[in-house]
């Protein structure tokens, strides 16, 4: 039976390579049908790539390469299934015999052979012209072994792992911090006989090996190099940290944010022990962290919306009782019968779409000297996610009941805080909602998401005391915020849109009679 050829998917309209971010199944290892077996990340999201059959795994692509949609990234051999289903265990339990050779090896000193491979910055993204070196992960003069990473590259949409193409001694040319273009000399390698294989540093492997973080093949890791070297540093143990990568693996972002343990009571009374001089009372310490290249990229774009629009912003208040009284009243049968709970959101983008529906321009969008309107309602929905703001797309919304929606939103929101949101998902929408209310903010002016026209602002809701057929009620208020690019939406048009936006929620039964 032959080999299953892997190819790299069509991941995205737009994306015409991606980079190998980690194999999760090692070279030789049995694989199951369906089983996850390497990351793949574009400039803008990660994906998954699958076993369309159950075997045994052959690499044809090491992490950190960039392949071209179509392009060979490994093998399958379906018969390894049934004669090899655990190959990795057989190998380690192979006889002393054949097994001595393999372990004299690595104390034999590296030889040079005399050649010099110069490590170049890769291709990361169709329109991504520099990166920034983040962290190197090896010294000056280090020996390092095939496919070993070397350092952490940034882009403005991604980070990368560049990984060693040649076993043997490194040379750095490029600095942390350093700022190149693609195709620009980042180190050299001396190649090298006799250099252990294996794509980690050995001291990274036992030390999650001992720390019980490596799985049974010892290659999954469950945990990125970036992420180890990160923990290391900061003496916190990788058992201790959860991963929100696939299949709980431990990213770059879960070690920075890692914390570690507070001190004993005793060792916060050592100071006042110690022979050394007295200090002011509360130490102030400051740090400095490098700005990465994703979040220079954010702002440049912000400050862009904020001189390349002529943004306004535009407030009203919402008397959030009637929808709160619905909530109450339905909650229970919605969620028993949908599956999903009954939020405001629902409510919210419902009436968006009603309010475009008779306010076209703010749904609309700027394209040269032209202005192109839409009939239909795509809207952006801004979600937390532990890499940042990201803002997936409900399509057709106005054509979605409200238990649509509220699937739609639950489903993005999912995919967004495990990072496996796609390029087709986040691309285009006409409008879009943001709510900082979840957070506590009680009134905002949003930035306009570009090149829409307009963004919504949702906000806490607080009760106050409010006028109501000429007695003072106390009602639970929430205010909103229209943000607005003044060159194609006037005035009229922005204060009526959110006035009939308020009266809609005010009033939910228009929503459900269309009117």
């Amino acid at each position: 039976m032959s080999n299953i050829q892997i190819f790299v998917p069509s991941v995205g309209e737009s994306i015409t390579e991606v980079t190998i971010a980690a194999w999760l199944k090692a070279d030789g290892e049995a694989v199951a049908m369906d089983e996850i077996v390497c990351e793949l990340e574009s400039d803008k999201a990660t994906f998954e790539l699958t076993a369309p059959s159950a075997g045994v795994l052959s690499h044809k692509a090491a992490e950190g390469d960039t392949l071209e949609i179509g392009a060979l990234i490994c093998e399958v051999d379906p018969a390894g299934a049934a004669s090899s289903p655990a190959a990795p265990k057989a190998a380690a339990s192979a006889p002393t015999t054949s097994a001595a050779p393999a372990a004299a090896a690595p104390s034999a000193a590296p030889t040079s052979t005399g050649q010099v491979l110069d490590m170049m910055v890769p291709t990361v993204g169709e329109s991504i012209t520099e990166v920034t070196i983040g962290t190197w992960e090896v010294a000056d003069g280090d020996i390092v072994a095939m496919d070993q990473m070397l350092c952490e590259i940034e882009s403005d949409k991604a980070t990368f792992e560049l990984t060693a193409e040649a076993p043997g001694k490194v040379t750095i040319v490029a600095q942390e911090g350093d700022t190149l273009e693609i195709g620009a000399l980042i180190c050299k390698i001396e190649i090298m006989e006799g250099v252990a294989a294996g794509g980690a540093a050995p001291q990274v492997h036992a030390q999650l090996a001992d720390e019980g973080v490596a799985s049974e093949n010892g290659n999954d890791l469950h945990i990125s190099p970036v992420a180890a070297n990160i923990l290391a540093e900061k003496g916190i143990d990788p058992a201790t940290v959860k991963g929100s990568g696939p299949g709980g693996r431990i990213m770059k972002e879960d070690a920075l944010a890692a914390q570690k343990p507070a001190a004993a009571p005793a060792a916060a009374k050592a100071p006042a022990a110690s022979a050394a001089p007295a200090q002011p009372v509360g130490d102030r310490n400051t740090e400095t962290k490098k700005m990465s290249s994703m979040r220079k990229t954010i702002a440049r774009r912000l400050v862009a919306v904020k001189n390349e629009t002529a943004m306004l912003t535009t407030f009203n208040e919402v008397d959030m009782k009637p929808i709160m009284d619905i909530r109450k009243k339905y909650k229970e049968q919605f969620k028993e019968k949908h599956e999903v709970g009954l939020g405001f959101m629902s409510f919210f983008t419902k009436a968006v779409c009603e309010a475009l529906k008779a306010w076209p321009a703010v749904g609309a969008q700027i394209d040269g000297n032209n202005i192109v309107y839409h009939d239909y309602c795509d809207i952006s929905i801004a979600v937390s996610s532990p890499k940042g703001l990201v803002v997936p797309v409900i399509r057709n919304a106005e054509k979605m009941g409200f238990a649509d929606i509220e699937k739609e939103i639950k489903r993005l929101a999912i995919k967004a805080r495990d990072g496996k949101l796609t390029i087709p998902e986040m691309e285009g929408g006409t409008f879009t909602i943001t709510n900082g209310g979840i957070f506590g903010s009680m009134l905002s002016t949003p930035i306009i998401n570009a090149p829409q026209a307009a963004i919504l602002g949702m906000h806490n809701i607080v009760e106050r005391p409010v006028a109501i057929n000429g007695q003072v009620e106390v009602r639970p208020i929430m205010y909103v915020a229209l943000s607005y690019d003044h060159r194609i939406i006037d005035g009229r048009e922005s204060v009526s849109f959110l006035y009939m936006l308020k009266e809609l929620l005010e009033d939910p039964t228009r929503l459900l009679l269309n009117l």
